[in-house]
């Protein structure tokens, strides 16, 4: 015991000896080309996450007139991604850590490259749902992996609109079945959705492994070179370099990095923090009305066609803005606002369907108050509440328990949605109007959470945000 304590005691004065030793990194690191094309490399599995999560919805009425479907059949189609990615996310962490971050990239590549191929040649449900589960399986390790290669390849000035960039890719994936969906046969669709993966593939012989991996893993020669390709060749990267070995060896003499070693009292913060964020931004409804916003437009008689079609229009901007809004005013700014701006939305389309239910209002009213609630809800969604949990993810959890927190922080993240997802229909028809205020509850209850919680992370290295978060003493 009195070793134990005496290890902690010397590996904290090793974290503030570093901490005070450093430079002040306040001039911004190179943003090299290496980095722009790796993080355009990473984006295409994020592109490819857009379009299979918006596939189902456009390819519907193909799908069920040719293969005869029936609703029950087809709503098995589009929910089994939901499984696949809560059964990717229970692995991905230690997947990632395993073999490292480009090469499980190649390993959910072909888990898209199945899923697609899959759908395109089928000929009935059962492959089909292969398909759709071999995606959501890909996806899975995508939402872990994705966002903590760009937060440990790019320098700190510019991560976090590299990552929100890179989630803005998402949202354009989403857009573009939208509107070619119904332009286009449902097998040709499926064939577009293997382009990004294909792109991917071959990117990925020319990017760098993550430095902070291969510091994890004791390659020291592989660490010097992927950081001098990321930095430029006339770049300084001692101090950095230095700072990514010193911090890494830190924490391995502090844990033995087994899979409950997240739950240690000194990981508390970080791990509240990432599972928290998960939790409420998916209970704030985004799931439910991302799937079934034609029935939330039907109640009202709103054209589906304009709905979706704004929704898809505004999640471009919307996301497009968080790349400057990011590192200009920083996460916890970004994620209150968002979050207060979709209670906002919530309770126009609540009060909405309210006035629709007691016939307060003529059915044009409610239908466009209705669409102006969702359009503000979603627009805020993908301004700031989709990605700035998964750029706070990438960043708080120390290199030694980043896999296994990464893994329950995913695998909450998916969990939690396919809750929402299941039970919406279920509340809908309860009460069409309480299921948003609730969903509104729950966005005021995230501007809380982290106002209290969330520490801002803007302008700081992963090491220094992971040592003002871990409890030593």
């Amino acid at each position: 015991m009195e070793e134990e304590v005496t290890r902690s005691l010397l590996v904290e004065e090793q974290a503030h000896a570093n901490t005070n030793n450093r430079v002040d990194s306040s001039a911004s690191s190179p943003f090299t080309a290496v980095v722009v094309f790796s993080n355009f490399v990473n984006a295409c599995g994020l592109f490819a996450y857009g379009c299979a999560s918006g596939y189902s919805s456009s390819a519907e009425a193909g799908i069920m007139e040719e293969l005869g479907l029936s609703t029950a059949q087809y709503s098995i189609f589009g929910s089994v991604l939901t499984i696949g990615g809560m059964l990717g996310a229970i692995i991905c962490g230690k997947v990632a850590d395993l073999i490292g971050r480009r090469f499980t990239m190649w390993l959910l590549d072909i888990f898209f490259l199945v899923g697609w191929l899959a759908i395109y040649f089928a000929k009935g449900a059962l492959l089909l749902d292969f398909g759709r589960l071999s995606l959501g399986f890909g996806i899975g390790l995508l939402c872990y992996v994705a966002p903590v290669y760009t937060a440990e390849i790019t320098p700190k000035n510019i991560r976090g609109g590299c990552t929100a960039a890179s989630q803005l890719m998402t949202c354009c994936g989403l857009s573009l079945v939208f509107f070619i969906g119904n332009l286009i046969n449902w097998r040709t669709l499926a064939l577009i959705g293997t382009i990004p993966c294909v792109l991917q593939v071959v990117g990925l012989f020319f990017i760098p492994e993550s430095p902070r991996w291969l510091a994890k893993v004791g390659r020291e020669k592989q660490l010097e070179a992927s950081l001098r390709r990321l930095r430029g060749k006339n770049a300084n990267i001692s101090e950095e370099m230095t700072e990514i070995r010193d911090y890494t060896e830190m924490l391995q003499s502090l844990s033995e990095s087994k899979f409950l070693d997240m739950f240690d009292w000194r990981y508390a913060h970080a791990l509240t923090v990432g599972v928290g964020l998960m939790l409420l931004v998916q209970l704030a409804g985004t799931s439910g009305v991302s799937f079934y916003a034609s029935s939330i437009f039907k109640a009202t008689g709103s054209s589906v066609t304009v709905g979706t079609t704004a929704m898809a229009i505004i999640q471009i901007p919307a996301s497009a803005s968080s790349v400057f809004l990011m590192d200009t005013f920083g996460r916890r700014f970004l994620m209150m606002v968002a979050a207060a701006g979709a209670c906002f939305g919530s309770f126009i389309a609540g009060l909405a369907l309210l006035l629709q239910d007691l016939h307060q209002q003529e059915e044009e009213f409610t239908s466009t108050l209705l669409l102006i609630g969702i359009l503000i809800y979603f627009g805020c969604f993908a301004m700031g509440m989709g990605n700035t949990p998964w750029v706070i993810m990438s960043e708080i959890f120390p290199i030694n328990i980043k896999g296994s927190a990464g893994s329950l922080v995913t695998s909450v993240n998916w969990l939690s949605s396919w809750v929402v997802s299941y039970a919406f229909n279920f509340l809908f028809d309860w009460s069409s109007a309480g299921v948003f205020f609730i969903f509104g509850s729950m966005c005021a209850l995230i501007v809380l959470f982290v106002y209290k919680m969330v520490p801002e992370t803007k302008g700081r290295t992963l090491e220094e945000i992971q040592e003002s978060m871990i409890h030593l003493k």
